[in-house]
């Protein structure tokens, strides 16, 4: 008996107040420890702080920081015959704006200061302009998979 009729498709969620997908994904990426109720407030601060600050709409800078910092190939290691190589792999849309989220969010968290909210909208708003650690993330990633592409034979 096949799975395929069994198996029941993801419900896909959306936000309370953009109802949009790519919010939610990040909110989802905020989380820490359970507390949704936190990250959505982190969130929406830091998009109101982009309005107040570009007079534009958020969602717009938020898609472009996303878009801006998505990389197209990732280096993963590979193993082969007892040596371990870095292989250059291309990766889908999806897995590549999963990277990007956490790429800006970690960048984030390591600039100064105790607001969360503010430093999420000044590293939007550097990633919409192609400066920021996120974007400079993107660049040394696609920089070491140049410089491996001799190895891309192993990705089979």
């Amino acid at each position: 008996m096949s799975r395929q009729s069994t198996a029941e498709k993801k419900m896909v969620k959306f936000d309370p107040i953009f109802h949009n997908r790519l919010v939610n994904m990040v909110v989802n990426r905020i989380l820490k420890h359970g507390k949704k109720a936190l990250a959505y407030r982190i969130l929406y601060q830091s998009l109101k702080k982009i309005r107040q600050k570009t007079d534009k709409n958020p969602l717009i800078i938020l898609r472009q920081a996303i878009q801006k910092v998505t990389p197209k190939l990732i280096v993963k290691s590979k193993r082969v015959s007892g040596s371990t190589f870095p292989v250059p792999m291309e990766i889908r849309s999806k897995k590549g704006k999963v990277i990007a989220i956490r790429w800006l969010l970690g960048s984030s968290r390591k600039r100064s200061g105790r607001n969360m909210h503010l430093k999420l909208s000044y590293e939007l708003m550097d990633a919409a302009r192609e400066k920021g650690n996120a974007i400079r993330k993107k660049e040394e990633t696609h920089k070491m998979a140049e410089s491996n592409k001799a190895f891309a034979h192993y990705n089979r």
